[in-house]
């Protein structure tokens, strides 16, 4: 946002690229490797506090998980981004999303300890498709594809399942910002 206000991005979108999105890319490409590091610090000091590590099959599904989370999300501010005037805006709108979406997911509290209207919104979290895996990771080191990681109120929902949904998640995110980004880096 602050690229594009005072003028950064379009100094870049006038140089002679062989793809503006490119710029759209390489930001996305940084805030994912810089999301990667901050999960391995956080794996590595929950380690040595006594958290324990998932395996190795599961610390790498762990990093997929997260980085699937961090692509939606990344998608979804670029897209803001570019939708909303200025800086303000951004960060209010982040702020009103941001919390609503962590307390009304099931990173602060199990489903079973929500009431009924708090539990069917936190299902439809996809912060919850994400955390409720890794928790699973963690507490089962035999883990399969088919284990139940979350029981929703329509349904027992599958590591397999809850991973498929995230990932729909995420295109559904990059399909709706696509046309807004073509559309301002043209």
């Amino acid at each position: 946002m602050f690229d594009r206000e005072f003028g950064f991005l379009n100094r870049f979108l006038v140089a002679p690229l062989v793809s503006r999105f490119s710029i759209i890319l390489a930001s996305t490409i940084f805030i994912t490797l810089l999301s990667l590091v901050q999960t391995v610090a956080v794996i590595l000091t929950s380690y040595f506090l006594g958290g324990g590590l998932p395996g190795v099959a599961g610390f790498a599904l762990v990093v997929g998980i997260v980085m699937l989370l961090v692509l939606g999300m990344t998608a979804l501010s670029l897209g803001l981004t570019f939708a909303l005037p200025g800086h303000v805006e951004l960060l209010a709108v982040i702020f009103v999303v941001n919390l609503p979406l962590l307390f009304a997911s099931t990173a602060l509290a199990p489903l079973d300890f929500m009431p009924d209207w708090l539990r069917t919104i936190a299902s439809l979290n996809p912060l919850s498709y994400a955390i409720e895996p890794i928790r699973h990771l963690y507490l089962h080191p035999d883990w399969q594809w088919s284990d139940t990681v979350m029981v929703t109120p329509w349904g027992d929902l599958s590591l397999g399942l809850a991973l498929v949904i995230l990932a729909l998640f995420d295109g559904l995110i990059m399909l709706s910002v696509r046309k807004l980004l073509q559309r301002k880096l043209s």
